[in-house]
């Protein structure tokens, strides 16, 4: 099949973001998937996505996708869209090194004409006051005269298959009113859902840190609801139930926020906006909440524990679940870990079970060992579980026996209402 366009695209970055959009662009226009990671393009030149995101089948429909991790590649595109991690550092700092990375690839193969679109996630004003220059300073261009930029924000759900990149509104917008135009009519051509153009990049940019800025808050909100409740010896999950009996209330439902944007973005609005003077409140509030819940929920199993008379140095611990969110392999800030760390200083024993994650992937990343179901079944045939956790809530968890892990007097700690309520031991809910 002919493509659409004379114009080639390069996908700078091939995660979550970049492979879907990669795909879809290499079904309609002659396109270049690019990283630096040479095993990715290994595995993604034989049709194989460890995320699990794409199938083979969508590969073989990509008719004009082709991938490398030569830099020289990518020089012939005429639209460089980059998608590469914007996290934050061990001071809750935005970490953009990465982004300005991709740029100085991209600003060597710059040409006059050509248009670099940005899908990280970053705070408003990053792409022109931070990305342009590197740009400019590397390709020896100038902006808005020789080369162009704009901004659509990525809204990848990981994991969700009913969410994906087709089915979503995407936004876009550009760095003059004739390029975003163009830009909306690129995006325009491979998502059903349609577009919505912004009048500025940073209009663009701010959209996108307010929308994961918004649910942190409103999980922080449930989470400290939770604490509260759980003084008052309240269930959480039934005053929730009895809330959203009303036709506006937002049911949120409260556990551990991680992953790569609800614990991640908010931290940029608040970096942006202490830079201006100004050091936000509410957002701050939120973030503390949810990046204390870790230590809660570790104090509330070993008092569990006390209460059902076991010991607690030695205690064995299973979690389920180190995931950042159900149903996907997406390990990328989990909380999970700082979990196990309290148990661990308290002295007790703690096993991780999670049948997605990567276990050789969470040993790198983490620098622990994980195990399967059965393994884990295996394990408490050795030795039953004092206690265990439900901290991600994977579809494999939904009917487990639990007897198969614990005896009589163990706690079973269900952090999201998940777990088989017809197991005969009682299930404390968050």
């Amino acid at each position: 099949m002919k493509s659409k366009s004379n114009k080639t695209i390069a996908i700078i970055g091939l995660g979550y973001v970049g492979l879907p959009l990669a795909i879809e662009f290499g079904k309609l226009y002659p396109t270049i998937g690019f990283d630096i990671d040479a095993r990715r393009i290994e595995e993604l030149c034989e049709h194989k996505d460890k995320n699990e995101q794409v199938l083979s089948s969508d590969f073989t429909a990509s008719i004009h996708l082709s991938f490398s991790n030569n830099p020289i590649k990518i020089k012939k595109a005429n639209i460089y869209i980059i998608t590469v991690p914007t996290p934050v550092d061990e001071y809750k700092t935005p970490d953009i090194s990465a982004l300005l990375m991709a740029s100085k690839i991209v600003g060597r193969g710059l040409k006059k004409g050509d248009i670099v679109i940005y899908e990280s996630t970053t705070y408003p004003t990053c792409t022109e006051n931070e990305c342009v220059p590197v740009l400019e300073d590397t390709s020896k261009l100038i902006y808005n005269q020789d080369f162009f930029v704009g901004y659509s924000p990525e809204r990848i759900n990981p994991g969700d298959k009913q969410h994906a990149l087709t089915n979503i509104k995407k936004i876009t917008s550009g760095s003059t009113e004739k390029i975003a135009k163009e830009i909306d009519s690129l995006y325009s051509s491979i998502i059903k859902a349609g577009t919505h153009l912004a009048p500025s990049i940073q209009v663009a940019e701010a959209a996108k840190a307010i929308e994961n800025a918004q649910r942190d808050l409103n999980i922080a909100f449930v989470n400290e609801l939770a604490i509260i409740f759980d003084k008052l010896g309240i269930n959480t999950y039934e005053v929730l139930e009895a809330a959203s009996s009303k036709w506006n209330f937002l049911k949120f439902t409260p556990g551990l926020v991680g992953g790569h944007c609800i614990g991640v973005d908010p931290y940029y609005l608040t970096y942006i906006a202490s830079k201006m003077g100004y050091h936000p409140k509410i957002i701050s509030a939120g973030r503390q909440i949810n990046d204390t819940m870790p230590t809660f929920i570790a104090q509330k199993m070993i008092k569990l524990l006390a209460k059902n008379g076991l010991e607690i140095l030695g205690a064995r611990i299973l979690l389920l679940g180190i995931t950042f969110k159900e149903n996907c392999k997406d390990i990328r800030n989990s909380k999970v870990p700082q979990v196990a760390k309290e148990l661990l200083d308290f002295g007790c024993d703690v096993d991780i079970c999670d049948p997605l994650a990567d276990e050789s992937e969470v040993l790198k990343v983490y620098g622990i060992d994980i195990f399967n179901l059965s393994q884990s079944i295996k394990n408490a045939q050795e030795k039953k579980y004092d206690g265990m956790i439900l901290c991600v809530s994977h579809q494999e968890f939904k009917n487990l026996s639990l007897s198969l892990f614990t005896h009589k007097n163990s706690v079973i700690y269900d952090l999201k209402g998940f777990l088989n309520t017809a197991s005969t031991q009682t299930i404390t809910k968050l």
